[in-house]
Parts: structure tokens; sequence; C-alpha cells
């Protein structure tokens, strides 16, 4: 029986990471890429490099263009959460029905966003901790191993697939309550990552901010209770407590994002929580002036602010 094509859609850094690990594994992966000019760069890069623990390997996979014609079966959407809708709307017609779709998109939002565009399609959630960062144009660092949750909150039978991620070396788990991952790591994200780019800090330099910290996750908690996440709220300010202190040294995405001048997922996060917020009628002052203040930011620096 001939293997499914994984198509992989944002060569960036998860994307890429995947997608190498999957070919290493004699998988047939195929890259999908924005434009025939974005094709040719690829093309003269001679494919995708990989950088593990000093060892570096190239992958010349198969590239397409997303107006390609090709019909895809297996579709990893590594794309940031602002494009994830258009773009995966621009494929629908090359998905054959029951496709399975696998979203691995920061904070929670463009999940169902995409699914709407994608009736004939099965998605399936994903919250990953795996690091990796690009260290130049079609190329990828693993800088830390990592973990990835995947689920289906609409279908809890497990995908065969996943005895594919077991030989390619991605650490994963099933997960019948992904929802519950996912809004926990909204909540994470949501504690860290606007600290850090307001302060202009490492991970690690919220230590000197622990109020403000710790009253942020107490909104939070109270938001993931009326939201119906209980189980995400356990333990909240703890766990914010370790991720900072374990990733000290880090810049947070959204402060790479932000120092890079590039657009953040300010939407799916912050901009999310206040909205749920919004929708059960309860008043989370402190939340509500950091996604402002993060706006103003946003706005001065000339950057995007959903």
């Amino acid at each position: 029986m001939t293997a499914v094509t994984w198509h992989v859609l944002g060569a960036g850094s998860l994307g890429t990471l995947w997608a190498c690990r999957l070919a290493r594994a004699g998988l047939p992966v195929a890259l999908l890429l924005r434009d025939a000019a974005r094709l040719r760069q690829y093309q003269a890069a001679g494919g995708l490099t990989l950088v593990e623990q000093q060892h570096t390997e190239l992958y010349p996979l198969a590239a397409d263009t997303v107006a390609g014609t090709a019909p895809i079966r297996r579709l990893l959407v590594a794309c940031k959460a602002y494009d994830a809708e258009h773009v995966v709307g621009q494929l629908a017609a090359r998905l054959a029905p029951g496709t399975e779709v696998i979203l691995l998109q920061n904070g929670l939002g463009s999940q169902d966003a995409v699914a709407a565009k994608i009736p004939h399609a099965r998605c399936i959630f994903a919250s990953s901790t795996e690091g990796a960062f690009r260290s130049a144009d079609w190329q990828v660092t693993f800088a830390g191993h990592g973990f990835t949750w995947l689920g289906d909150p609409a279908q809890p039978t497990e995908p065969d697939w996943l005895a594919e991620l077991s030989a390619s070396g991605i650490p994963h788990q099933w997960s019948v309550d992904i929802l519950t991952r996912l809004w926990r790591k909204l909540a994470l994200n949501c504690a860290i990552n606007p600290l850090t780019v307001l302060h202009d800090c490492r991970n690690g330099g919220l230590q000197l901010h622990p109020a403000q910290v710790a009253t942020l996750c107490a909104e939070l908690g109270e938001l993931l209770e009326h939201c119906g996440q209980p189980e995400a709220a356990v333990d909240l300010h703890d766990e914010v407590q370790r991720v900072i202190q374990a990733t000290a040294a880090n810049y947070s995405s959204m402060h790479q994002d932000v120092s890079q001048g590039r657009r953040t997922e300010i939407s799916y996060l912050l901009g999310y929580a206040c909205a749920a917020a919004q929708r059960h009628q309860r008043s989370l002052p402190h939340l509500q002036q950091l996604h402002t203040q993060l706006v103003q930011h946003l706005q001065a620096l000339g950057l995007p602010s959903t």
C-alpha cells in the first residue's frame, strides 16, 4: 500500500522541522509554497536543511504552489494563525472528502475558522511545545525537545498515521481533551508573551514583575472557569512561573515577531481571551488593560494590531 503524502503548508520553524523529520523516516513529503517566486527560491536552495546537535542535513523535498491542482489527502497546516483560514480556503478544492488536516496554530479561533472553510475534511487540532527556529531561509535549527498533543473535538478516534509520527521521532500523544490543552496554552501565552513585549525582556525578565504576573494568572483562571475549562485553570500560576524559569534565557515568540517587525498573533491570543471575557460578561480589567497597551504599542511601531 502506497504511503499517503504529507503536504506541509508553511515553511516556518515547525513546518520545516516536521517536514524534515517525516522525510528522514522515508515518508513522502511535499511542501506547499505561497507562489511561483517562493517556489523558485526554494528550488535554488536545493531543499530544506535541518540542523540538529551540530549535525546538518539537506532534504530535497518535492514542492508545489498553493495554486497547484494535485489532490491532497493529508495536510499539515503550519503557517501563522492569521494566514490559516485564507490559505486553507484556497486549497479547499484540492482536499478530497475525508482529507485529514492537522492544525499547528498558536492560540484559539483560527481552528474553527479553518474547519468552517473545509466541512468535507477532518480537522485535527494540535498543541506543540517543541522548540525550533529558522537559522536562515529554508533552514531550521532544532532547539529543544518538546511534545505535541493532537486531538479532534468532533471525533475522538485516533488516526492510523500516528505510527508515522513515532517512526519520525516526533514525540506526541492523542488527547481526547485537546481543547483543554489549547485553552491552557492560550492562558500561558497570554500571561507571558505580551508582558515580554511591553517590558522588552526575555522570559526570565518577568521574574522582576511577580505581582503583575500573579494578577494576570488570577484573571485568566477566572476566564477559563467561565469558558467551561476548569481543568485548564488548575495551578495555572505555578505553571506560568515554571515556564518563566525554564525558558528564562529565551525570547517569547511574540517578542521575536515584534523585534523583527513581523505581525503578531495577538488576535488569537490576548484578543481571543478578551473577546471570550466579553462574551461571558466577565470584567477582567488587567487583561483588558494589557490588551489595550499591547495594541497601542504595536500601532506605535507601525505593526498590525489585529
